[in-house]
């Protein structure tokens, strides 16, 4: 049997394309095994799907002065050493990382250990981690097509995102019964992504009044994140996090407020979902959601609306607009030739882990 080791974490958006490839390999042979953080959200995860996981010492790599930057790198290299002793037992064939800085001492051990190592960038612009990992790589896949741009010619590989098979399979009514909403008005789903947003989750809030005139509302807010102030407010439900359920929920909205995390996005993208994107400001990140939104835009699949920008009557506007030309936002996502990134994926590590055996 063919052997992989996954690794990538540190939200959630660095998991769940990995396991949207899970069935795929499996089809095609593999015995899987995951490296992820001792405690990272990638170990409840995997764990939950029988997957025998490992955990390491993963440090931060931080593009900004923090008293942890002179402790972390000393984590970074405890990890690859750990990294390295996990791959000797594993003897995986090949490594499929999707980012993260958990997965720089992967990838990096993986290469002293000649292992051909296939990453994942989903922005528009590669990450530190990422970064970091290029030169030991044996191919990139990345989203977009301006990536390309960034890295080199001979190993990247545009093959779009993984996305979980299950979400095609949402039920509309299932979510409707789930929040006890009705077909009276239409749905409006807010995502913050699996640790929140803080600042999307304060503007719903104060918008409520206004939006739960014309819509239901969904909001996933983040763990912790649930204002027991609105819980019993009719036509409004939060959720701190949901896994089996987003499927449904999905499938029963008609409007969608997001982030715009890549695989979010691309997820949004791949269901035809009409929404709203208000990215993570640059002055909190590296830019790389404002990057993703305006393409986005440019290709008439999202509303881009700025997190500096955003007050209760423009919320509310962008909402109600998206809403009334929904149907353009779809015929535009319809049309978006999509690759096949799980084939696309699989295939390479085929290819990779074929060459090696031949070694």
């Amino acid at each position: 049997m063919k052997k992989i080791v996954l690794t990538g974490g540190g939200t959630a958006g660095h998991v769940t394309p990995n396991i949207a490839l899970m069935p795929a390999l499996k089809k095609a042979g593999y015995d899987i095994a995951y490296i992820g953080s001792y405690d990272g959200i990638e170990r409840k995860l995997i764990e939950e799907l029988g997957i025998p996981y490992y955990g390491i010492s993963s440090g931060k790599l931080r593009r900004y002065f923090d008293l942890k930057n002179f402790s972390d790198p000393f984590k970074v290299l405890k990890g690859y050493f750990e990294a390295k002793k996990l791959l000797k037992k594993l003897k995986p064939d090949v490594i499929f990382s999707k980012g993260g800085f958990v997965a720089v001492p992967v990838v990096l051990a993986a290469k002293s250990r000649k292992i051909p190592a296939i990453i994942h960038e989903s922005d528009m612009t590669p990450g530190l981690a990422n970064k970091l990992c290029i030169p030991s790589a044996y191919k990139v896949c990345h989203n977009f097509p301006e990536t390309a741009d960034q890295l080199p010619a001979d190993k990247a590989v545009l093959s779009g995102s993984p996305i979980r098979q299950e979400l095609f399979e949402g039920n509309k009514e299932a979510g409707l019964r789930l929040c006890g909403f009705d077909h009276s008005r239409p749905v409006l789903l807010v995502i913050g992504g699996s640790l929140g947003a803080a600042a999307v989750n304060e503007a719903v809030r104060e918008a409520l009044p206004t939006l739960l005139k014309n819509y239901q509302i969904i909001h996933i807010c983040g763990k912790g994140k649930i204002d027991k102030t609105y819980r019993q407010t009719p036509g409004y439900i939060q959720f701190d996090y949901v896994k089996d359920e987003l499927r449904d929920l999905l499938a029963a909205a008609d409007v969608v407020i997001s982030r715009a995390g890549s695989n979010a996005i691309c997820e949004l993208l791949a269901l035809h979902k009409p929404n709203v994107l208000i990215p993570l400001p640059a002055k909190a990140s590296r830019g790389d959601q404002l990057l993703n939104a305006e393409s986005f835009r440019k290709q008439g699949f999202s509303f881009l609306l700025e997190e500096e920008n955003v007050t209760t009557q423009t919320l509310c506007q962008a909402v109600d607009h998206v809403y009334k030309h929904r149907r353009g936002y779809v015929d535009a996502m319809s049309k978006q030739t999509s690759k096949d990134a799980i084939d696309i994926i699989v295939s390479l590590c085929d290819e990779a882990a074929s060459q090696r055996r031949k070694r």
